[in-house]
């Protein structure tokens, strides 16, 4: 087996994946594997990270003071003039996050006590303070965790979203707490688990807001199967004034990414698409042709801006381009949507590779100002959080890696259109070296974002219990260091 670089890209040389059905980027164990046809892993990183991995993060933990901490050693800038920061840790699995006005930042997480964490100050000058419980949901044994989580546009309500529900939390400019939240505003997952399930079944739900709606991403309770349970695999619209609820996207296996582009106040999603679904052969996947990965490819899309009231996905038959993959076998198999006659399924407007699992997402305002505001070329652009597989090739690496993307946009057009033939060509590396891809070892797992008032960019990882801080600039003498800018 050999590395090289292929057209700017990093991909390895042919070798056999071993993966089996399972949720892309989760935390279950995987089961026993089976080998199929050789391809080359979905990775943009290095071969070598140019820092090295350390095989423990060495940064000390941050507290408030006249600096944060540093980054782990390795995680890297793909280009320079901006510099990252650790302003808070040992958080219990912090997930979607969102900036108040006041520059505090609130974590939704995927602790099993339903914990809603704040952490305050952080876009402030020097370190953030010390984060601590903002509130829990009620009964997180049933409900389960409190990973979704976003503010109204009056910055008056904080609404978390659960298994099952969505709560409103009154929320008063300043106020590091509230008390447990007791207006649910929405029930989803109330019915049963299809009965073709494979047993992938996604429990975490994520919301967004957008002028006097919400929106909640509900994922599937399987890979690929038929639901019954309405609710899944789809995206909810719910009135906050009636409370009414619909569906507003359909066939979107787990629509884990919301978020709004200040811009046009349109909604975006990522999620994460169809396990074990590679190039093999035109056994399941045809008419594609991408050397740098597999099927389906992840997306990121526009989804109010669609014409269609109900824009259908096409999960589980159709996920990328309108190419049919039929994974259950089904004989009236199409890409004809469910939901708009004679018409095909929606075409995502931004690709990225298979199993790569988009979790996180924020667009940064094109008129961002403040102290910290990043270089202009990141102006109006999304950031997206790949969280990276757990599906691993024979050698137990993993198939996709953990990095943050930057995807240059206009409004809601991405500057360069889809190409179905390069899962790679939209977008570019932002923050990388969470994994060594010569062993697969990794020190983190990105996923919420969000964009402070004074223009910080924040990250949450899960894996390592972390919140980063990102901002123009060298940055202070306690965090600078050499910038390894890859070439």
């Amino acid at each position: 087996m050999r590395n090289a670089w292929a057209g700017g890209f990093f991909v390895m040389s042919a070798f056999a994946l071993a993966i089996a059905p399972g949720c892309a980027g989760g935390t279950a164990a995987p089961p026993a594997f089976s080998t199929g046809t050789a391809a080359p892993v979905p990775s943009r990183s290095p071969a070598v990270n140019p820092t090295g991995v350390p095989t423990t993060a060495p940064s000390p933990l941050p507290s408030l003071g006249a600096t944060a901490a540093p980054l782990p050693f390795a995680l890297t800038f793909a280009a320079g003039n901006v510099y990252g920061e650790t302003v808070a840790s040992g958080l219990s699995a912090p997930r979607q996050l969102v900036m108040l006005p006041n520059g505090d930042l609130l974590v939704g997480s995927n602790d099993p006590r339903g914990i809603v964490y704040i952490v305050p100050n952080a876009d402030g000058a020097g370190g953030a303070g010390a984060p601590s419980v903002f509130f829990t949901i009620p009964s997180p044994a049933s409900q389960g965790t409190a990973q979704g989580i976003a503010l109204d546009a009056s910055a008056t309500n904080v609404y978390v979203a659960t298994n099952q529900s969505v709560w409103r939390v009154p929320y008063r400019l300043g106020d590091r707490s509230e008390p447990t939240p007791t207006a649910e505003v929405a029930k989803v997952r109330r019915g049963s688990i299809a009965p073709n399930s494979d047993g992938d079944v996604h429990y975490t739900s994520s919301v967004a807001v957008v002028g006097n709606t919400l929106y909640v991403g509900v994922g599937s309770s399987c890979n690929a199967c038929v639901e019954t349970d309405p609710t899944r695999g789809t995206i909810q619209r719910v009135d906050l004034g009636t409370l009414a609820m619909s569906t507003k996207a359909a066939r979107f296996r787990n629509a884990l990414a919301l978020t709004v582009n200040p811009a046009t106040n349109t909604l975006w999603a990522g999620g994460a698409g169809q396990d074990v679904l590679l190039p093999i052969s035109g056994a399941i996947v045809t008419g594609v042709n991408d050397a740098l990965g597999g099927h389906p490819y992840e997306f990121f899309d526009a989804v109010t801006a669609h014409a269609e009231a109900v824009p259908d996905y096409g999960w589980p038959d159709c996920e990328e381009n309108n190419h049919l993959y039929n994974p259950l076998g089904k004989p009236n198999a199409s890409c004809d949507s469910t939901t708009a006659p004679n018409a095909k399924d929606v075409v995502p407007a931004v690709a990225l590779f298979a199993y790569s699992t988009i979790i996180g997402a924020a667009f940064y305002p094109a008129n961002q100002t403040g102290a910290y505001a990043l270089p202009a070329p990141y102006r109006g652009g999304a950031f997206l959080s790949m969280h990276g597989s757990w599906h691993e090739d024979m050698n137990g690496r993993p198939l996709a890696v953990p990095e943050i993307a930057y995807v240059p946009m206009s409004g809601d057009r991405p500057v360069l259109p889809a190409d179905w033939n390069n899962s790679g060509a939209q977008w570019q590396s932002f923050l990388y070296g969470f994994q060594d891809t010569t062993n697969g070892t990794r020190i983190g797992r990105p996923v919420g974002l969000a964009v402070g008032p004074n223009g910080s960019l924040f990250i949450a990882d899960d894996y390592a219990g972390t919140i980063y801080r990102v901002r123009a600039g060298a940055g202070p003498a306690s965090v600078r260091r050499a910038t390894h800018i890859r070439r």
